[in-house]
């Protein structure tokens, strides 16, 4: 990659070396962190549910090891459905039913073939004893994340566990979406999905992924570790890179955030966790929903309602991860919707009267703060 963070020196400005300065016990501890951290963000979104005034900003966000689903979700899940409907790829319709048959006939259960079929096309499943669980790394409502070992190709994976409630055609879908969208990437700063592992008897699938040792959120946390300047700004260009390639490919990302950015011992970054990402046309205006990227890092189109956006979304989380990694703390930690909104107009300031009063947004006048701010991102 040429970037300072991608050899053993930039790991830290001693003569360590990664393996030294991460021991195994320091990386269990990182990773540790990564599902720590998400949990404390699930807490801090629950408990917006209850905190905030509009009965509206509930909030469902897709986090690192899974998503957190609130019993009154059912809303949104029924405009997500919506959304796959306009903005899935070309490429996801139905397959012939021969086609079907094939996918069975090679291995693949009937439920996943006859909904999935288009995203698994020219795959054949791995089997489930040719890998060995070693360690829970994550966990999720709907998933779990295991570090493996890969006892065909003698290396070590990561496992990401789908459970699907009752084969629900819908969220088998879903799955399928983040799959073709996995499969339609290929860059060194963009997580790898290397084969899928499923039984026709069962009601879950593996995701088999290149296994990454820390993310970015649990690095940052770690006591003793900060930064420095050329780490930030290698960092920085990975992640730039990697989102460039997804929104050539036009794919939008829509959780850009610390705990969905992995990077390996020799400072190699790789975004993760499509399951919030969509199929985007520059060229071809379509409705998206607003209800995605998690709050600390959501830009405020968004939390206004906007459902007409680009890759602006993706850029507005990166320059909060830049300001993080300097500040050594999230800049903008929001409790609920609307007080995520007042503190980015508090560090960038709000927009002008003119524009309040030709805003077409939907939450424009709710959120409407009652005095104007001034821009203090220079303070």
């Amino acid at each position: 990659m040429g970037c300072l963070c991608c050899k053993p020196s930039a790991i830290e400005d001693s003569k360590e070396s990664p393996r030294e300065r991460f021991s195994s016990k320091a990386s269990s501890d990182l990773r540790g962190s990564r599902v720590t951290s998400s949990r404390r963000e699930e807490v801090h979104r629950a408990k917006d549910r209850y905190d905030s005034n509009d009965g509206r900003a509930m909030l469902i966000d897709k986090h690192a090891n899974g998503s957190l689903r609130l019993h009154s979700e059912h809303f949104e899940r029924k405009r997500e459905k919506m959304e796959y409907v306009v903005a899935q790829h070309p490429g996801m319709g139905s397959i012939p039913k021969a086609t079907e048959g094939e996918q069975v006939a090679a291995g693949w259960p009937s439920w996943l073939a006859a909904v999935a079929g288009e995203a698994i096309k020219g795959w054949t499943p791995r089997r489930a004893d040719s890998f060995q669980k070693l360690d829970k790394i994550g966990q999720g409502t709907y998933s779990n994340v295991y570090m493996a070992r890969d006892l065909e190709h003698n290396k070590t994976v990561a496992l990401k566990k789908v459970r699907f409630d009752n084969l629900e055609p819908e969220s088998v879908r879903f799955m399928a979406r983040e799959i073709h969208i996995l499969r339609r990437l290929d860059h060194p700063n963009v997580i790898k999905l290397e084969g899928l592992v499923t039984s026709r008897m069962s009601c879950s699938l593996y995701l088999v992924f290149e296994y990454m040792e820390h993310d970015l959120a649990g690095l940052a946390s770690h006591p003793g570790l900060k930064f420095t300047e050329a780490q930030v700004k290698c960092y920085m260009q990975q992640l730039l890179r990697g989102l460039d390639h997804c929104h050539s490919r036009g794919i939008l990302h829509r959780d850009i955030k610390g705990s969905n950015l992995l990077i390996d011992n020799n400072g190699v970054l790789k975004i993760a966790d499509f399951g919030l990402a969509s199929f985007f046309d520059p060229h071809q205006s379509q409705p998206l929903t607003s209800r995605v990227v998690t709050l600390w890092y959501r830009p405020p189109e968004l939390l206004l309602g906007a459902t007409y956006y680009g890759t602006a979304v993706d850029l507005w989380s990166t320059g909060c991860i830049l300001a993080e990694l300097y500040a050594g703390k999230p800049i903008m930690p929001g409790r609920t919707e609307v007080e995520q909104l007042h503190k980015i107009f508090k560090l960038c300031g709000s927009p002008s009267e003119d524009y309040w009063r030709k805003s077409k947004l939907p939450h424009a006048t709710i959120f409407k703060p009652q005095q104007p701010y001034r821009r203090r991102s220079e303070e």
